[in-house]
């Protein structure tokens, strides 16, 4: 890793790059230099032929992300909320082609909630608290929150939170579906390394391929989601990785990838 950063750590160890939030004195809130290096070591993620999974933590134990920077929200016109800023950022993150792994301990509210629920894949632990406070300052959930969540936990149960402002706990998020994998929290290390070792093994075209395909067919008809799907299985079935997986299988090996 080349890029020397302020605001956030970045490790690449064995195909998996860590991005950690680090601001802890700030409970890890998302200034405007933070969300530039996030987007920044993304990229720079993104562009690593090495890297397959990233896994965005917070340091410290007290917050994964408490939220936007509240003095900068206070100077913001109504013009800036116009620029992609954080739901831009976190839309390259959606649409990145590596897996992307949240992991959440302590508070991930607002904006942080809306990084988690950017990632594909969420994990908690019992003290992770996640909430969408944004209507007691008089702003909206604008990084993604009122769309991402009525899509994973239904329309009813993501107007509770945002009308609401309530915040619950790791368990609870597990239960409703905000997140995938709820665990203690002196398990958090080892849950993580084991479900990034998991899509450590997948081939990478087809890891790609199947993100696209849930993402944009998740809102259109059907029959037309279902055509993408097909498509994207034609591109598979073209590459390398296709030939490579399915003789694996047969030879009753692990598969080596290509991302070709």
């Amino acid at each position: 890793m080349r890029t020397e950063y302020k605001s956030v750590k970045v490790e690449l160890e064995d195909g998996i790059f860590w991005l950690t939030l680090n601001r802890p004195e700030a409970r890890n809130a998302l200034d405007a230099n933070m969300l530039h290096e996030i987007d920044a070591a993304i990229q720079e993620a993104e562009a690593h032929k090495d890297v397959k999974v990233i896994v965005i933590q917070g340091a410290g134990e007290k917050s994964f992300a408490a939220g936007a920077d509240i003095r900068q929200l206070n100077e913001r016109d109504p013009l800036e909320a116009l620029v992609p800023g954080m739901q831009g950022v976190y839309s390259k993150i959606e649409s990145c082609t590596k897996v992307t792994i949240a992991a959440v301990r302590g508070f991930a509210l607002g904006g942080g909630c809306e990084l988690a629920m950017a990632c594909d894949i969420r994990l908690a632990t019992k003290n992770a608290k996640f909430g969408l406070p944004e209507l007691n300052l008089g702003i909206v959930p604008a990084a993604g929150g009122t769309q991402r969540l009525s899509r994973m936990v239904g329309k009813g149960r993501a107007l509770d939170m945002i009308l609401t402002g309530k915040i619950i706990d790791g368990e609870e998020a597990e239960r409703i579906g905000l997140v995938s994998y709820f665990v203690e929290e002196e398990a958090l290390q080892e849950k993580i390394q084991e479900v990034a070792e998991q899509t450590l093994k997948k081939g990478p075209v087809a890891v790609m391929l199947a993100k696209r395909a849930v993402h944009k067919g998740y809102d259109i008809d059907t029959d037309t989601a279902l055509w993408m799907e097909k498509l994207s299985q034609a591109v598979a079935f073209g590459t390398e990785d296709k030939h490579e997986g399915t003789l694996a299988f047969l030879e009753k090996r692990q598969a080596e990838f290509r991302n070709r």
